[in-house]
């Protein structure tokens, strides 16, 4: 066989095979390749998506949290200015008692002290009509003195 028809028959093999290739192997690859490519864009699309979700759940939680702590210190300053409110009206209620108590510790005194120069008037009275006894030397009635006492006990 002569070389040039050898090339000559290997040109128009080569030729076949490249309008086969081209024909029907080439298109289904192409397919394929597209098809991946348009995959990989989506997982892609899909990932910056998620990505961006993430980010704004993210910052959600961070005010979500925020939110909270305020809320959570402003119910902790509501309870201190409660409890401090609660010690001052307990202090206010002891202070009150403590007033009522000593107003009638005084009172229950001065009763006392009413109570006992009544007691020693009437004491000083009756030594007194000792006393006048003892000097006179004899009885004197208390019943028809009584006027004289009432006035000696005035006096004292």
């Amino acid at each position: 066989m002569n070389i040039n028809a050898t090339l000559l028959l290997q040109a128009i093999v080569f030729a076949i095979f490249v309008w086969f290739t081209m024909r029907f192997i080439w298109p289904p690859i192409t397919k394929a390749l597209d098809e991946r490519a348009v995959k990989i864009a989506d997982g892609l699309a899909a990932a910056d998506r998620a990505k961006s979700e993430l980010a704004q759940a993210n910052r959600q939680v961070e005010q979500q949290l925020a939110a909270t702590r305020d809320e959570a210190a402003k119910r902790l300053a509501d309870a201190e200015r409660l409890a401090q409110r609660t010690i001052e009206d307990a202090k206010a209620k002891a202070s009150e008692e403590a007033s009522k108590i000593v107003a009638a510790a005084r009172a229950e005194a001065e009763q006392e002290a009413i109570r006992v120069r009544e007691a020693l008037r009437d004491r000083v009275a009756e030594l007194a009509v000792q006393g006048a006894e003892a000097i006179l030397r004899r009885e004197v009635d208390a019943g028809v003195h009584a006027e004289l006492l009432t006035r000696l006990k005035a006096e004292l």
